[in-house]
């Protein structure tokens, strides 16, 4: 076994790496680019070392592995991970990669390659055809329509175009072609006959190199978005024990077909209705949903690709691989479901993860998440004796997170895994875009609950109460002769600017005037800081149990300014109190209405399409802002004149930072 490996990776997969490398005694080496200096992968590994251009700079990471004497390379998932180029480095410096052989990589990484090599090891394939061999048009009528169009070097569903008819068919090729030569470099396509309403399931292998491989059971990854897995689960409810063994033994000898070694999954489209299978193709590296496969196994998938890149057997065989329960993954992501699922960022202000489940996640305390890498910040994982249980503990657990700083997908995930279509195990891979408009809540629907309204309100009314012995003057409790005064707080959230009143001492009993409510009885009680994940404690995080009319209710609480960031059940809320005269102190504030252009993610300004001074029209395109390889355009919210231009290409901005300001009227 090795001594010292390093890991070339970020966030929670090299976290959970590392978490194993501790465990098995051996020493760990993190890497980081200029942006993850102080990230916490960096400061929980036995050695960091900086890598000039960043994650895939392979020649910064083979002197990083020379200078710390680290004998072997575990490359996570992304960045260097299927990259057959590195693993030959690695070989050529005398390191292990730890993954498998460049030719495996290589074979696997060819879609029209794997097809036909599994094809030829009596693995079922999707029928359909492929270049060079095969004229796209006369393998569309073959196979029938709807047909399925791909990239094949793609990979992420980029590329892909569905065909309905064979009039489509021509701009269909046309526009894949274009896809594929720009992202992958590479133009060659393939079709296939498409599956309506797939599900999508794959098999975890091992492969050892004195050839021994077994599967360990499958994991239902139906549960996408624009071929994005969001929630994935072990066991698939649909199959029953013999079809998981025909799977099973269909993967591994799609492994063994490529001379394969290490971890893999083999990813299969599956007809639900009928349950006939079809390889889709093979990821040759660990997965983002692994987590679920280690615990109905109890097996720890990082530490048997490590035994197995040391030359060592398999500890097991096929007979001794055992399954127990159920376990479900939901995946938190820095993104806005009601914004279009936009990325987004900010510093973490306070953090609250679950007890009693799996947590891999790169989260700390005063962390910050930027707009360089993918939005994915954790993983939640419960375990049950059942599936049904798996989900509840799920929905607990998402329900008892909190990030602070940061809006992420929790409440979304709460409301998928909580849908009945998903409960009863009715999956395939359209269910969430079919039911987005239940699962995500309506534009113009108020976001902000009354209790949060109030309970914001009590936290800035706290904030004026002397903390020791003060002249009884100086308490605001509204105390006068006659009836009580009241003390306004205008608190700005996604959904306006909203009016609260507030009168008393929140610690002994207050009263809250809701906008256009009557006065309710409210008290506030500090429980303590619960901040998990280490890090500088910025932002002065804390719990607060809330009593507002008779009904309790604990919340995560921090402050950032002027902003109070609240969250409970698995949601969060930003309330930024407004003060007389400030210019979001005014009707149409926070909304279209009063110009304010803001940037809808945290990225850098790529393109400035107006200048200061020039009208524009309503909708016009004034901005393009990236993130995370993602452009979205910001137009003009009113008709009018660009008053301000606050912003310039290349110029990093906040999430809701301030790009310009359209005025209806001509500048003075």
């Amino acid at each position: 076994m090795f001594d010292t490996v390093l890991v070339a990776n970020r966030g929670e997969i090299a976290l959970r790496i590392t978490r194993t490398l501790r465990r098995l005694g051996i020493r760990s080496v993190a890497v980081h680019s200029d942006a993850d200096a102080g990230a916490r992968h960096v400061r929980e590994a036995d050695v960091a070392v900086r890598l000039p251009g960043g994650y895939l700079d392979a020649d910064g990471i083979l002197a990083a592995a020379a200078a710390t004497g680290a004998q072997a390379v575990h490359p996570g998932y992304g960045f260097l991970a299927e990259n057959a180029a590195f693993a030959r480095r690695c070989a050529e410096a005398g390191l292990v990669f730890v993954g498998p052989p460049p030719e495996a990589v290589e074979a696997m990484g060819d879609k029209i390659r794997a097809k036909a090599t599994v094809s030829a090891a009596g693995v079922p394939v999707v029928p359909g055809g492929a270049e060079p061999g095969d004229d796209l048009a006369e393998a569309a009528v073959r196979v029938g329509f709807p047909a399925l169009i791909k990239p094949s070097a793609g990979g992420g569903g980029k590329g892909m175009v569905l065909v309905r008819s064979a009039g489509e068919l021509p701009e269909a090729l046309a526009s894949a072609r274009r896809t594929a030569a720009a992202a992958f470099g590479d133009a060659t396509l393939l079709i296939e006959r498409f599956v309506e309403n797939p599900r999508h399931i794959e098999i975890q292998v091992m492969a050892d190199a004195h050839g021994g491989v077994i599967h360990l059971g499958e994991r239902e990854c139906s549960l996408q978005r624009r071929h994005q897995k969001i929630v994935e689960e072990a066991p698939s409810p649909l199959l029953d024990a013999a079809t998981r063994a025909a799977m099973g033994a269909a993967a591994a000898e799609a492994a063994r077909s490529v001379g394969y070694t290490g971890a893999g999954t083999v990813e299969f489209i599956v007809q639900g209705e009928t349950g006939d299978y079809y390889f889709m193709e093979m990821n040759t590296r660990l997965q983002v949903e692994h987590p679920v496969t280690e615990l109905v196994t109890g097996l720890d998938l990082v530490e048997l690709q490590l035994r197995v890149a040391a030359g060592e057997p398999l500890p097991l065989t096929q007979d001794e691989v055992r399954l127990d329960g159920h376990a479900v993954e939901a995946r938190v992501y820095a993104e806005d479901p009601s914004r279009g699922f936009l990325p987004t960022g900010g510093r973490v202000l306070a953090l609250r993860e679950p007890p009693g489940v799996r947590v891999d996640s790169g989260l700390m305390t005063g962390g910050l998440v930027g707009s360089d890498y993918d939005p994915m910040l954790s993983k939640v994982i419960a375990w049950g004796p059942d599936r049904a249980a798996a989900l509840r503990r799920l929905d607990g657990a998402l329900a008892a997170t909190a990030v602070l700083g940061v809006p992420t997908n929790i409440a979304f995930l709460r409301a998928l895994i909580g849908h009945p279509s998903v409960v009863a195990g009715d999956l395939d891979t359209g269910l969430v875009e079919r039911h987005l408009g239940e699962l995500v809540p309506h534009a113009g629907a108020p976001s902000v609950p009354a209790d949060v309204l109030a309970a914001a309100a009590l936290v800035l009314h706290r904030e004026h109460v002397p903390s020791g012995a003060a002249d009884p003057w100086d308490v605001p409790d509204g105390w006068r002769l006659g009836e009580a005064a009241w003390t306004v707080y205008r608190l700005e959230t996604r959904d306006g600017v909203s009016e609260l009143r507030v009168r008393g001492l929140p610690a002994s009993g207050a009263e809250v005037r809701l906008p256009d409510g009557e006065p309710v009885r409210a008290r506030l009680a500090d429980e303590g800081d619960r901040s998990d994940g280490g890090g500088d404690g910025a932002g002065g995080g804390g719990d607060l149990l809330v009593t507002l009319g008779g009904t309790a209710r604990r919340y995560a609480v921090a402050r950032d300014g002027d902003t109070v960031w609240l969250g409970r059940d698995g949601d969060a809320w930003a309330l930024t109190r407004r003060h007389l005269g400030d210019p979001g102190d005014r009707a149409g504030a926070g909304g279209a209405g009063d110009g304010q252009v803001r940037s809808p993610m945290p990225g850098t300004v790529l393109v400035v399409k107006a200048s200061q001074g020039e009208r524009v029209a309503e909708g016009q395109p004034l901005l393009i802002v990236e993130a995370m390889k993602m452009e979205h355009t910001v137009t003009a919210p009113i008709g009018g004149v660009v008053a301000e231009l606050r912003v310039r290409a290349g110029q990093a901005v906040a999430m809701d930072a301030v790009l310009a300001v359209v005025s209806g009227e001509e500048p003075s």
